[in-house]
């Protein structure tokens, strides 16, 4: 019997394909949530990124639960899109100083290290959040997961030691 045909739900659920990659899909998936976070960083005030946070968020909960049910599993690793929207909520209170090319980079660095420890860890709640339907609960371990990374990346930008994060 032949694979299920892959709809744009299960492609955009797998990062465009990048969820295929046989070695550590996740980390390829948040990889490619950079982009997106540095993205949503550059655009104006307050409100608007985070508008759109939450619109790519919840945008994939149908996305994680329709490449679930295309890969009959509950929290496939092929499917990425939550490590690739949870990356701007790491970012999201953290500030990025583009003038500044090589304190970005650090940061987004730090953004990606601390968010995959996180993920990767579970720590509670992001375990239990997991157990939700479907693609919620695909999504939500990855929130928490971003939340604690936020917070810790934000604290380390706070103790500012030698003066390189700015001020």
């Amino acid at each position: 019997m032949a694979a299920p045909k892959v709809t744009w739900a299960v492609w955009l659920a797998t990062g465009l394909g990048i969820g295929f990659a046989p070695v550590a899909p996740g980390t390829w998936g948040t990889l490619w949530g950079l982009p997106l976070a540095w993205t949503i960083a550059r655009l104006p005030g307050v409100v608007v990124p985070a508008l759109v946070v939450i619109a790519v968020n919840l945008l994939g909960i149908p996305l994680c639960t329709a490449g679930a049910r295309w890969f009959q599993k509950k929290d496939p690793g092929s499917v990425v899109f939550d490590e690739i929207g949870a990356m701007p909520i790491v970012l999201f209170l953290v500030p990025l100083d583009f003038a500044r090319p090589a304190q970005t980079w650090l940061v987004l660095g730090l953004a990606f290290i601390l968010f995959r420890l996180f993920d990767i860890s579970k720590i509670p709640p992001a375990r239990q959040l997991e157990r939700l339907p479907d693609g919620l609960g695909i999504m939500a371990d990855d929130w928490a997961a971003a939340v604690y990374a936020g917070v810790v990346l934000r604290l380390i930008l706070l103790w500012n030691p030698g003066g390189f994060w700015g001020g």
